[in-house]
């Protein structure tokens, strides 16, 4: 499956639907400029929660996002968590859509939800950037080093988020809290995620750290100016919080390990060719900007280790919502039953590179 089928909008569908004209009273009284009637559809892309383009007869857009209809798992699908941090964020410095309302009020459009604005760009699915030159694809991946380091060196005391998380620590909390998440939307038995619920929790490297994290640093999750290798916006800030920058930029690398999933990824790919950087570039930019010295081998690969259980976790979840018929996208299923052979991969690099 191609990312690109992620790609645009579609139709509302009928269990997605809200009452639209409730959501114009609303934000017409609390957006400056607001107006209806609207035109509404939902974007393509995005398992976790509806996000959904707005068109007002004016030519103003809008985009809306919901928490998803349904019992929900505790702590996730944190919109009100995304608007705090985007507005924090918003003109210092990380490119961030600018957040517009936050309404809590479920007795608007049944679920907490919050309004930003549209942000134009470009959108690239497939890492591998097909159309562009070799020195056009170096100067984006340059453009995603550079924006990472930007939030992983930001001040989150002075922008007021402090509070966002909880400093130190921070592996093994995620840990924890990750396999809380996954037993609560287990389906059936993945023998892999036993072992890696095992063996996580007593191999953490030592060592700690604290900065403000994406949680879901991807190239499909930013918008890149239409003329120029400028990020516009970095989106889906449901897992940001306060935690360790190498698990942060860590899963964002991991893009060099996989192969073809829900997205390409770079694993085999001629990256000379395409002027893409090697894992080893890539990571040795990173630590240049943040004047970082070089990564200890075994530390990394827990980092990498960590986040495909973390996303084999994620997965799970999905699939218990497929299961529960409150899943918000179509591709929903197929990412969910992804759930064990991720968790087999992270088992086998484990074993592979760090001898189990």
């Amino acid at each position: 499956m191609l990312g690109q089928e992620f790609a645009g909008t579609m139709p509302v569908p009928e269990r997605q639907r809200f009452d639209e004209a409730a959501l114009v009273r609303y934000l017409s009284a609390r957006v400056a400029g607001f107006r209806g009637p609207l035109t509404v559809e939902m974007f393509r892309g995005g398992q976790s929660n509806p996000t959904f383009l707005l068109s007002a007869a004016d030519g103003a857009h809008y985009v809306l996002r919901r928490k998803p209809a349904g019992q929900l798992l505790p702590s996730a699908h944190a919109v009100d968590r995304e608007f705090r941090i985007t507005r924090a964020l918003f003109g210092h410095g990380v490119p961030v859509a600018e957040p517009l309302c936050l309404c809590e009020d479920q007795s608007v459009i049944g679920t907490t939800f919050y309004l930003m604005s549209y942000v134009r760009g470009r959108n690239f699915w497939d890492p591998r950037l097909p159309g562009l030159t070799s020195d056009e694809r170096a100067a984006i991946y340059d453009e995603m080093n550079r924006v990472l380091v930007a939030l992983h060196t930001a001040d989150f005391a002075r922008l007021g988020l402090a509070d966002y998380g909880r400093p130190g620590n921070y592996f093994a909390r995620q840990i924890a809290r990750w396999s809380k998440q996954y037993r609560a939307s287990e389906t059936e038995p993945i023998e892999a995620m036993e072992k890696l619920l095992g063996w996580l929790p007593a191999n953490i490297p030592p060592g700690d750290e604290t900065t403000l994290v994406h949680g879901d640093y991807r190239i499909d999750n930013m918008i890149f100016a239409s003329d120029q290798p400028r990020m516009l916006a970095v989106v889906d800030w449901e897992l940001s919080t306060l935690g360790h920058p190498l698990a942060d930029f860590s899963y964002h690398v991991m893009l060099w390990r996989v192969g073809a999933g829900e997205i390409p990824g770079l694993k085999g790919v001629d990256l000379a060719s395409l002027g893409i950087p090697t894992e080893a570039e890539y990571v040795a930019a990173y630590c240049a900007r943040t004047a970082r010295a070089p990564i200890e081998p075994r530390a990394w690969e827990f980092c990498m280790a960590y986040n495909l259980f973390r996303i084999a976790c994620i997965r799970q979840g999905i699939m218990k919502r497929v299961l529960e018929g409150t899943a918000a996208s179509r591709h929903a299923r197929e990412a969910g039953e992804r759930a064990r052979e991720t968790a087999e991969l992270a088992w086998r690099q484990v074993e592979e590179r760090l001898g189990g």
